[in-house]
């Protein structure tokens, strides 16, 4: 995501369908922003070498209705761009 770190947290926490948590196997849509959870406690460079870039959001859909999922993204879009 472009504008690094801070645009993906701004990202994330602009959602509110989505549950930040780092769990997978559920129905429900998740996010999550790993270079500032689940790989924060590894450097910059390791992050890298895991392939987590600074504005990487990993995402998984689930079964709500397209059009709030997309609604949702579309307002964590224009968080991250600072809108």
């Amino acid at each position: 995501m472009h504008g690094g770190k801070e645009a993906g947290q701004r990202f994330v926490e602009a959602l509110e369908l989505h549950s930040h948590v780092a769990n997978i196997g559920d129905v429900r849509s998740l996010v999550i922003h790993p270079a500032s959870t689940t790989h924060s406690q590894l450097t910059a460079e390791e992050q890298l070498t895991t392939g987590v870039t600074p504005g990487l959001v990993r995402l998984a859909v689930g079964l709500e209705g397209i059009e709030d999922i997309l609604a949702d993204l579309e307002a964590g879009f224009r968080a991250a761009k600072g809108a």
